[in-house]
């Protein structure tokens, strides 16, 4: 499998000091820079990104290097359109961290109006294109207009900007997975079969090697059943030679909540997504699991929340993602460290099928996986990026596959129940 050119810029490291000479000089008064400090990050083309900076007291503290306030991925065709010179009163394209004291919002229904304290500019240069790991900038710099006596800037931000590659396979559904497609990987207009996926909806309990992990009745379902609840469907993906290399199945059933006809926070929907124990044939391993539930609001929407399973700490579960998708339009489930789990101190298991974890650690993880789907009633074929770093064998995209399937399958299982079903439309849920 050949991956596709990503680049990830992060921004980390971040940290405020405020000399005592621009904080008397300042109208505001100390106040303005004891209240929160945040920063908005912008680079062109991306949605801008919002984060809070600590303030550094002591003039010998250093802002921890490791950590990441901002990531931004970039695949060959951003580059360019960054390197590309814009119209003339902006001809280059810049990162841009523009800091502020206090946050937007209101206090007793009194608008609440941030100050900005500066901005950092870094211009996009050659070195963005080269596919190599860079420093762009390490350390602190002034920023705005108050300076001390000496000259020296009066408020200094610091920051770590880093280039680091981050190639990427990207794969797609080649149809809707209740239809039991083939999964091709993409490589610009080259489609590659990797795996096939086979779809199943149990109508009468059956023993087979997912049995054991498997709760569901043994009572025969129909049209109607499934108007109430939604159970014993099961995703397995198969490599080229047939072999079964993941799987997910329903393991707790979508039902609506008492009182209502949907799926509810309070009694979510559940998959577990389990890859091949290699010391047992024909045994499976649970490596994750998946909840779901809906959302009621103006526009709803389809909560999925994502545990990893750890062998290693007896069957302890790792939060890893609790994404919110539209169940209109659909939208990304993802899995990335850097912006969901930095705080987390607990090493992650790798799904690699030989067995062996090995720690996602807050450092080291980043961007994992993500996966696009539609919105409920509509034809989707899921696209899933998954970084090269992760994957270290056929088996590890596998189960990537499977995730990637109980998500787009959770959108129809949280459909609302007391729907009508459309004669000549026994699919309909």
């Amino acid at each position: 499998m050949d991956p596709q050119a990503f680049i990830r810029l992060s921004v980390g490291s971040l940290g405020l000091r405020i000399s005592g000479s621009a904080l008397n000089s300042s109208k505001a008064g100390i106040h303005a820079f004891s209240s929160p400090c945040s920063c908005e990050i912008r680079l062109r083309g991306f949605p801008v990104q919002t984060t809070s900076i600590p303030l550094v007291s002591s003039p010998e503290a250093t802002p921890d290097i490791h950590s990441i306030a901002s990531s931004f991925y970039l695949e060959d065709s951003d580059v360019k359109a960054l390197l590309t010179p814009g119209c003339f009163y902006n001809p280059h394209a810049y990162l841009e961290i523009t800091v502020f004291t206090g946050r937007k919002g209101s206090h007793c229904g009194v608008g609440v109006k941030r100050q900005q304290i500066g901005t950092f500019k870094l211009e996009v240069g050659p070195q963005w294109g080269e596919g190599k790991p860079v420093i762009l900038f390490n350390g602190w710099i002034g920023i705005g207009k108050n300076k001390h006596e000496n000259g020296k800037p009066g408020a200094e931000l610091h920051l770590r900007v880093k280039l680091d590659p981050d190639p990427r396979y990207i794969f797609q559904f080649e149809d809707v997975t209740m239809l039991s497609p083939q999964i091709v990987q993409l490589q610009g207009s080259i489609k590659q079969p990797i795996f096939s996926c086979k779809f199943s909806r149990d109508r009468v309990a059956q023993v087979d090697q997912l049995s054991t992990y498997w709760s569901g009745s043994a009572d025969s379902s129909d049209i109607e059943t499934e108007r109430r609840e939604r159970k014993g469907w099961k995703v397995k993906i198969h490599d080229l030679s047939g072999s079964a290399v993941a799987a997910a199945f329903i393991t707790t059933p979508f039902v609506p909540s008492t009182g209502c006809d949907w799926v509810a926070r309070s009694n979510p929907g559940a998959w577990l997504i389990v890859r091949p124990d290699v010391c047992r044939p024909e045994s499976w391993l649970p490596w994750g699991k998946l909840e779901a539930w809906r959302e009621r609001g103006i526009r709803d929407s389809v909560c999925c929340r994502f545990h990893l399973l750890s062998e290693a700490q007896d069957g302890a579960e790792v939060l890893m993602s609790e994404i919110l998708l539209s169940a209109e339009k659909g939208g990304e489930f993802f899995i990335d460290t850097d912006r969901q789990m930095r705080q987390a101190p607990t090493p992650i298991p790798s799904p690699q099928s030989s067995g062996d974890f090995s720690a996602l650690s807050p450092i080291a993880g980043g961007f994992v996986m993500s996966c696009r789907v539609q919105g409920e009633g509509k034809s989707s074929k899921p696209l899933v990026q998954l970084a090269m770093r992760h994957v270290t064998c056929v088996e590890d995209a596998a189960i990537f596959m499977a995730l990637a399937a109980a998500v787009n399958l959770s959108i129809e299982a949280c459909k609302p129940f007391r729907r009508k079903i459309r004669i000549g439309s026994r699919h309909s849920l």
